[in-house]
């Protein structure tokens, strides 16, 4: 009777065993599934960020030039006003000098002076 059971213990085992090792081989095999798709994952991952880096960059480049053409712009007016306010001032002078002169009248004077500083 000790024999049998003895046979039935290494049977058992033997079928454990078995289980054990299969069970280990879906184990490892599910690992090497994970591991690659994780590989996958972190290739995507690289990719997508370099081709988000690249058109960041790109926009970056096109925002840069299209801010120093505005900022060109803003220069050229802001040299235009200041030549245009100076020249405005020296006009203002010369009618004062005529008006002085009494060339112009007072209120040939105030009008030119209101046209010239609804322009400013």
């Amino acid at each position: 009777m000790e024999e049998k059971k003895g046979r039935y213990i290494d049977k058992f085992l033997k079928k454990a065993d078995k289980a054990i090792q299969e069970g280990i081989k879906k184990a490892d095999e599910a690992l090497e599934e994970a591991v690659e798709f994780g590989t996958m994952t972190a290739k995507q991952a690289s990719k997508t960020g370099k081709e988000l880096r690249s058109k960041a960059k790109i926009e970056s480049e096109a925002l840069q030039k299209r801010g120093i053409v505005k900022i060109n712009e803003g220069l050229a007016n802001v040299k235009n006003i200041t030549s245009n306010t100076n020249d405005d001032l020296e006009i203002l002078k010369k009618l004062g000098n005529l008006r002085k002169a009494n060339v112009i009248t007072e209120k040939e004077f105030q009008a030119k002076k209101k046209k010239i500083l609804d322009r400013v």
